[in-house]
């Protein structure tokens, strides 16, 4: 390897043009301790963690407004030394916020668990060029940090790096805790096959060292690429890259990879995935999931031998609600975590959920521990010692990218595992048991009883299973409602995603405007998602029990209200339920913005059409008529109080 060189701090080899023309002449002023409230200097010598009183702090390490020379900071990744020194990673974007012009790859250390910080230091200047997507991965025999990161030809503009784009991998390394790096070595011949000849993305996420089994010592880092050929993209790849020797020689391990068809759609698309060693050995992945046809923003995979192979394809996680964004994961020793924003449309509400199988499954939205309602993005974790977790990501009042933040929170602050929610029956096919959220509760209901929600934060959240995805067929939902709500959205029924670009379906009350609204947003082949939408002509929120029904059949779409208001509009083709989180809400939006303050009573959804006498049969004796079922509430019964 070649021999290390000083890092700068905060200055660039040679004055700039645009936003850097003071650089250097500037940089002491700038090679000052980030501020945490109260302000505090980074401190040398022996590292010491306090864990915060409150069990939470947070601090801004990265801001444009901090650090002269730079017009924004993204994609952060973080690790923590055998020393205990914490490095903080990320991508210093020189002219603009865009992902494909001048870009430096730059560190802040703090010596004592994350309190106070020392100077931005450059580690690898872009010149011009994009150096980015930090992967970090520490040698814990060896004390050696590795820095794994892609380049490409950088942009004058904020554009996009165009298609085909030619990045290639590159490696870094510090034997001193990050004081100084040795310099860049090209690693494209050994961790980028001939036909990955588009994208290629390391992490960015820290890697890991493998600690048990015949592999204990194999470094691991992820990386995601695409294939182009024939003046389109082919596929794409998810791969770890794994070394034996301490990071000297590398290659290709675990490849999983999914074609592209003709009119550009493709299954999965395992991006910017981040990884941990199970209790047993295997190697967890989980990854972005990037406008792939399967269900959910999130995916999956194991590797059984050390990331070699991968034990069975990736699999999504569709009501693991995240936006598409990157993520990451953590194991502690009572529980595994995941970081990520929790609105599954939009960059906002960073959120950590916990594991308690290491990774089979996971909390839902409203059992996680929220760090911010502030727009959010990427992250990355780190344990700072026992106890006490760090989690550096991006996050601002106004974008997401307006700076890169550092949070320390306690196990404590967590809070312990919590009992299993309350349930309700679903008789759909192959169906469990249904979550009862917040404090729904038992009213007499227009058949039996009913359930009650209190519009903060009562629901009734189905697990996900196969056969609740509507797809591009007919379908039939069946419910009875109560309000008198006079504003806000109040949300009856929905399934699917949220946002004018998932597909979904969506029943709810409409009052400020009075109307009751159902629509459906729907995905076919590579066009846009096109929505249709049928609404009537009152609020029907009179504090009386109300039938509402919607039919999706022979392209058009109806809407019923006591079987006697019906509006009927053109169906827009194409799946319903794809390319998106999945999850079934009753009196809940699915991205938990808002809550029906109202009642709900036999809610149903057949997968195919009813005739006009079987809804009238439904609605008149709540019949029972021919499946199939694709759930079925009375809501009569909560168990488990």
């Amino acid at each position: 390897m070649t021999p290390p060189f000083r890092l700068h701090d905060n200055h660039r080899g040679r004055p700039a043009s645009g936003s850097r023309p003071r650089r250097r002449a500037l940089a002491a002023l700038a090679a000052v301790a980030t501020v945490l409230v109260p302000a505090a200097t980074a401190q040398a010598g022996p590292t010491t963690t306090a864990a915060p009183s409150t069990g939470f702090d947070q601090q801004v390490l990265f801001k444009a407004a901090q650090e002269h020379g730079y017009a924004c900071f993204r994609i952060p990744a973080i690790v923590r030394s055998t020393h205990g020194t914490l490095l903080a990673f990320a991508e210093g974007r020189v002219r603009n916020c865009g992902d494909a012009a001048d870009i430096d790859l730059v560190l802040k250390r703090s010596t004592d668990g994350g309190r106070t910080w020392g100077p931005l230091q450059v580690v690898n200047e872009g010149g011009g060029d994009t150096h980015g997507n930090p992967a970090p991965v520490v040698d814990r025999e060896t004390g050696r940090i590795l820095l794994a990161e892609t380049y490409n030809k950088g942009r004058t503009d904020a554009g996009n790096c165009d298609v085909p784009c030619d990045r290639t991998p590159h490696l870094q390394y510090s034997d001193d805790d990050g004081a100084t790096w040795s310099a860049p070595r090209d690693l494209t011949a050994e961790l980028r096959p001939a036909g990955w000849n588009s994208w290629y993305a390391t992490g960015p996420v820290h890697g890991i060292q493998l600690t048990r089994g015949r592999h204990a010592g194999r470094l691991v880092f992820t990386v995601n690429a695409e294939s182009y050929a024939g003046g389109r993209i082919t596929a794409n790849h998810a791969a770890l890259m794994l070394s034996d020797d301490g990071g000297d020689t590398w290659r290709v391990g675990a490849v999983d990879s999914y074609p592209t068809a003709a009119d550009g759609t493709f299954r999965q698309k395992p991006s910017e995935m981040s990884l941990l060693e199970r209790s047993d050995g295997s190697v967890y992945v989980n990854g972005r999931e990037q406008d792939g046809t399967d269900l959910g923003h999130r995916t999956a995979a194991v590797s059984r031998d050390g990331g070699a192979s991968f034990a069975h394809p990736f699999r999504t996680l569709p009501d693991l609600y995240t936006p598409m964004v990157q993520g990451s994961v953590l194991r502690l020793p009572t529980r595994t975590l995941i970081a990520a924003p929790a609105d599954p449309d939009r960059r906002r509400t960073m959120t950590i959920r916990s594991s308690y199988d290491e990774g089979r499954t996971w909390e839902g939205v409203d059992r996680g521990a929220r760090i911010t309602t502030d727009w959010s993005g990427y992250s990355d974790l780190v344990a700072v010692s026992p106890g006490l977790t760090g989690l550096l990501y991006e996050g601002g009042a106004a974008d997401a990218r307006d700076e890169i933040r550092f949070a320390r929170f306690t196990d404590a602050w967590l809070g312990p595992r919590r009992g299993p929610d309350p349930t309700t029956p679903d008789h759909g096919r192959h169906a469990r048991p249904a979550l009862v959220l917040g404090g729904a509760r038992p009213v007499p209901g227009r058949f039996g009883d009913a359930l009650s929600f209190d519009g903060r934060d009562d629901a009734v959240r189905l697990p996900f299973r196969r056969s609740l995805p509507l797809g591009s067929g007919d379908f039939t939902c069946s419910l009875w409602f109560r309000y008198r709500a006079t504003s806000g959205e109040q949300p009856f029924l929905w399934m699917g995603g949220v946002g004018s670009r998932s597909p979904q379906v969506a029943l709810r009350g409409d009052p400020a405007r009075g109307r009751i609204s159902a629509s459906i947003t729907a995905l076919d082949g590579a066009r846009p998602a096109a929505t249709a939408e049928a609404a009537t002509t009152a609020a029907y929120n009179d504090g009386r029990w109300h039938h509402l029904s919607l039919r999706r059949t022979g392209g058009r779409l109806s809407l019923a209200v006591d079987g006697a208001e019906t509006r009927t509009v053109p169906d827009v083709p194409g799946s319903v339920s794809r390319n998106s989180v999945f999850g079934v809400h009753a009196g809940q939006k699915v991205d938990s913005r808002a809550h029906l303050a109202g009642d709900l009573d036999e809610v149903r959804v057949y997968g195919r059409a009813l005739s006009d006498g079987e809804l009238a049969r439904v609605r008149e004796e709540n019949g029972r008529v021919r499946g199939p079922v694709v759930l079925d509430l009375p809501l009569d019964d909560v168990d488990g109080e």
